[in-house]
């Protein structure tokens, strides 16, 4: 894809629909001379067409868009500068690499990137906007472009012969149309910034318009050096854009961990906008005892900082939950961690717990938008969740709620980007909300049909999270709970329970391990923690036993001498299992150990 033909297609793209937006015939040329409209360069004095090029910083680079921007150069030359436009970049550049003095053999690889043109060059045959090209050198070693391109040169064909026609259009055909729609002078300029080269912008001008002057090339030459700076500053933000994009998404989830009970849909969805991409994030965490946590947050502010931040948060959250803290505990801490960033961010947060045992979920926000939720009859409210301050405001304690989920029941949990307007008020977006969710059927719901749907829109300006969390049970099959007695009988009882429910998963040979660990656990309750409470039994990925019980303090490996009697309970816990551990409840405490399930 030649480079050099950049100009051919130029011209003859100049014709192209896609990037006409300013179409107008040569007799609308001369009724704008004679004062009906915009009057052409050529009929200006040196004072009017140092205006109009002054005119390009307001109507060139009004984005940070590289292909808008490109399109925007095209549109604000034609017709006053020229009757047909295309602009052409690099492709290396158009994927967000630095631009290069070319020094190989032929010509950078390019694509037609802007199109426009009067309606009299509607017939010529452009290379399609979005398009590489390519032509063979060997055929035309004289192509006009190339030079442009090889030397970082304009080039002026003031009168256009015969054998130039081939020398700018991309193809025979092109070439032809181009003689038989009056193209009669051509002009193409290099877009250089920084020093490296960008791509090129090619001029042409048919029937009715006078050929391209000295003065001419000198006003392009302005022009291009311009819009190659608004150019280069669209590709630099775009890359930076993609490398945030890029940290984002390495920073989420990439896969959704079982979730017994629980039938989970994660998205996220960055924003139209190009400023638009920072501090949202998700996390779904597979907890000890079947429960699973779900967790959105969102950072303030936007770009590289934001996302940041954004990790560092999400990796504390983690830890945090690993623990198996409650959720307004791990708030509180969240909030510590927030406060010693060294850049003072603010963020909210909102986490939720879902316990497959009596299917709730225990919720905890500090400033974010309260999570919906859908009955699985057509119901819809957002739950009333006590709303705490935002992460690294310093205002503790967070407040928790326990909501009871009915089978089918779905829990809608966003970030402000769902719904966010300049528009419209938060409140009012809220409620479009849910009427949205409601009007949705389950399957579209549960497979993130409010990212489309949702009050902001498809045209949404900020990043969004969405997580959509179905109960699919009231209690799974492969989860048991038992009600252990208070007296010294509990460690039998506990045996017994663990013994016949491994025999009914066909388990028996992990019977030997688990009766020792229930008793070492149940023993552990007997003898530091009041006595036991309930005894939990699940299978999933893996085998989990938990015992909970009243006691204040959380179990620690201890070092036991030869001649201790005790002390060595945990221990053999931590051999025989793959892992254990404990965490706080609002009654107490939970000591659990899992194993791996056999091949």
């Amino acid at each position: 894809m030649n480079g050099g033909e950049g100009r051919r297609r130029l011209a003859a793209r100049a014709s192209a629909g896609k990037g006409a937006a300013a179409h107008r015939s040569a007799g609308a040329r001369r009724r704008l001379a004679r004062g009906g409209g915009e009057v052409p360069l050529d009929r200006l004095t040196t004072r009017g067409r140092l205006a109009w090029l002054n005119s390009a910083g307001s109507r060139i680079g009004t984005t940070l868009d590289l292909e808008r921007t490109a399109q925007e150069l095209a549109e604000f030359t034609v017709p006053r500068f020229a009757d047909g436009a295309a602009v052409d970049i690099l492709d290396s550049v158009l994927r967000g690499d630095e631009g290069a003095q070319w020094t190989g053999t032929g010509v950078p690889l390019m694509r037609a990137t802007a199109l426009c043109c009067v309606e009299e060059l509607s017939s010529l045959e452009p290379t399609p906007v979005g398009e590489t090209f390519v032509r063979a050198e060997e055929a035309h070693e004289t192509l006009l472009h190339r030079y442009c391109l090889r030397q970082g040169r304009p080039v002026l064909v003031s009168r256009m012969r015969s054998d130039d026609f081939i020398k700018v259009a991309p193809t025979e055909s092109a070439a032809a149309k181009m003689r038989a729609a009056g193209v009669h002078s051509y002009l193409a300029v290099p877009l250089i910034a920084r020093g490296l080269l960008l791509g090129s912008a090619d001029f042409v001008r048919g029937r009715g318009a006078p050929p391209f002057s000295s003065t001419d090339l000198a006003l392009a030459e302005h022009l291009a050096s311009q819009a190659a700076v608004y150019i280069d500053n669209a590709r630099l933000y775009g890359r930076e854009r993609e490398h945030v994009v890029s940290l984002q998404r390495a920073l989420l989830p990439r896969a959704t961990p079982v979730t017994p009970g629980l039938r989970v849909h994660a998205e996220y969805a960055p924003s139209t906008a190009h400023h638009g991409v920072g501090g949202d994030w998700y996390d779904i965490m597979a907890l000890p005892g079947g429960r699973t946590a779900l967790m959105v947050g969102d950072v303030m502010g936007h770009g590289l900082p934001a996302a940041a931040t954004m990790g560092r948060l999400r990796t504390v959250a983690r830890t945090l939950m690993t623990l198996d803290m409650a959720p307004e505990r791990v708030l509180a801490r969240l909030d510590l961690a927030t406060r010693d960033l060294e850049d003072e961010q603010v963020a909210t947060f909102l986490c939720a717990v879902f316990d497959p045992a009596d299917s709730t979920y225990t919720l905890a926000s500090a400033g974010h938008l309260p999570p919906l939720f859908l009955d699985g009859h057509g119901s819809a409210e957002f739950v009333d969740v006590p709303v705490g301050a935002p992460l690294g405001a310093g205002v503790i304690p967070y407040d928790p709620i326990r909501v009871k989920v009915p089978r089918g029941g779905n829990l809608v949990m966003y970030t402000d980007g769902l719904v966010k307007s300049r528009r419209a008020d938060i409140d009012h977006q809220l409620e479009c909300l849910r009427s949205t969710a409601c009007g949705l059927a389950s399957e579209a719901l549960e497979a993130g049909g409010l990212i489309e749907r949702a009050p902001a829109d498809a045209t949404r300006f900020d990043e969004a999270v969405l997580i959509v969390a179905t109960a699919v049970s009231e209690a799974p099959a492969d989860l048991r709970e038992w009600q252990l007695p208070q007296e010294g009988r509990a460690a039998s009882v506990a045996r017994s329970l663990v013994t016949d429910q491994l025999a009914e998963w066909d388990l028996t040979e992990l019977t030997d391990v688990f009766e020792l660990v229930v008793s070492e656990l149940v023993g552990n309750a007997l003898r530091y923690g009041n006595g036991p409470g309930r005894l939990r039994l699940l299978r999933g990925d893996r085998l989990v036993v938990e015992v909970s019980d009243t006691g204040p303090d959380l179990p620690q490996i201890q070092h036991a001498d030869l001649s201790d009697e005790g002390g060595r309970g945990l221990q053999l816990i931590n051999m025989l299992c793959r892992r254990w551990g404990s965490c706080r409840t609002v009654t107490g405490k939970v000591v659990w150990a899992e194993q791996n399930l056999p091949s």
